[in-house]
């Protein structure tokens, strides 16, 4: 990382904002944001609010082979992202006050901050609440067992009302254990490839539970990798009903379909599983009408042989933090035109303000503000997993051409990742 004093982006688009401008960057702060001349082109250069990803796995400790905190980060800056809060499903599990002050420590140097998430659970063994008093008075914000469903409703009840008093968020993986079973593909493509189907009513009857327990407490329930076009309906009722609930899509599930699952194999083995082209496009219409609030990566990278033989045996989950905002430009796409604004808004201001991190991340591109951002530049490209910066391979878009991509990010004036001469 290098720490310009000075910095001039001549002639850009900034998010939000109509025409062109120059930004101007002085130390930590943005000097001033200039209008000049001229009108946007489609290879304008785009400046974006640093973005925010609420759900990443970066492994460490104990899982060191896939990911650490500085590969992750790095990864994540060359995606664009200033801010990532890490889940806890690490060896030993992120579940203590201690446990998070160790991540924050080797997160020091990263090349992004790092906001860890605690555990829900102790051990994310779904029996015992963790100390939340005790870790929300210590900076948590979020608190997830992700990757594994806290399917006790008392304990949910517990969590949402602690929520309620802290100020906190539950975000939730929903996954009903007596449903899914040991599912691992899209039910409906599971007998086509002899294993156990994921059905989506494993996800909807916990998300149903849960958002009724949101309403009897005021808690922020979060929903995490919504999938399927039932689960949009439950949340589009709650938003309607004013629940404090939230939900998150992943980049897959914005793109990809059950029908890729089974034309690659186990390389896109992912919790919840890819589905029915009708549930992707569910999906998409509620990010972009405001149902669903983000996009969130839920990273989550893996050694390659664990990522071969069967259906059964393959590890779940894909990587995403260098391709996340490449996929949300295309869906935010019309004809040629993408709106940046509501790129800005799903990778950065609402997950930001979703993780009570706004005060410091997801700032408008003004003057006086955070010199934190990432410039986007349309540069047809494709997705090489050797010119990555995570110590993982396993994106579910090698050899897909995408259109834009994050040339230069830079954290309080820091430059984070710079492939503007590349």
């Amino acid at each position: 990382m290098t720490a310009p004093r000075e910095m001039r982006l001549a002639g850009v688009v900034v998010a939000g904002r109509p025409g062109l401008a120059d930004v101007h960057v002085h130390g930590a702060r943005i000097e001033a944001v200039t209008p000049v001349a001229g009108a946007p082109g489609p290879d304008t250069d785009v400046v974006l609010p640093g973005l925010v990803d609420l759900h990443t796995h970066l492994r460490q400790p104990g899982g060191e082979e896939a990911e650490t905190i500085d590969s992750g980060t790095r990864a994540a800056a060359a995606g664009g992202f200033t801010d990532v809060f890490a889940m806890a499903n690490t060896s030993p599990v992120t579940d203590t006050v201690d446990r998070v002050e160790r991540v924050r420590d080797w997160a020091r140097t990263a090349s992004a901050r790092v906001h860890p998430v605690a555990a829900a659970t102790i051990g994310l063994a779904g029996h015992d609440l963790v100390d939340v008093d005790r870790l929300a008075d210590a900076g948590v914000t979020v608190f997830s067992d992700d990757g594994r469903c806290v399917d006790d409703a008392a304990l949910v009840l517990a969590l949402l009302r602690a929520a309620a008093r802290h100020g906190t968020v539950f975000a939730q993986h929903a996954q009903s254990g007596s449903i899914v079973r040991d599912g691992v593909v899209n039910a409906r493509v599971a007998a086509t490839l002899g294993v156990p189907g994921w059905p989506a009513e494993g996800e909807q009857a916990v998300i149903g539970r849960d958002l009724a327990l949101a309403a009897a407490t005021g808690g922020h329930l979060h929903v995490c990798h919504v999938s399927t076009a039932g689960a949009v309906d439950l949340v589009r009722a709650a938003r309607r009903a004013g629940l404090p609930v939230t939900a998150e899509v992943t980049p897959h599930h914005l793109v990809l379909t059950d029908a890729d699952a089974v034309r690659h194999g186990p390389a896109l083995k992912v919790n919840p599983p890819l589905r029915a082209a009708h549930d992707v496009h569910a999906v998409r219409a509620a990010l972009l009408d405001g149902t669903i609030d983000i996009v969130a990566t839920d990273h989550a990278p893996h050694p390659a042989r664990t990522k071969t033989g069967s259906w059964q045996d393959a590890a779940f989950g894909l990587t995403a933090l260098e391709t996340a905002l490449a996929v949300t430009a295309e869906v935010c796409t019309s004809g040629t035109t993408v709106d940046w604004a509501t790129v800005a808004r799903v990778l950065s201001t609402r997950p930001a303000e979703i993780g009570r991190i706004d005060g410091q991340a997801g700032r408008p591109i003004v003057a006086g503000g955070p010199a934190t951002f990432c410039v986007v530049r349309r540069a047809p490209w494709r997705v090489d997993p050797a010119d990555g910066f995570s110590r993982s391979s396993n994106t579910p878009f090698t050899a897909r051409q995408f259109q834009h991509r994050v040339v230069l990010t830079v954290l309080d004036g820091r430059i984070t990742h710079d492939s503007r001469d590349r």
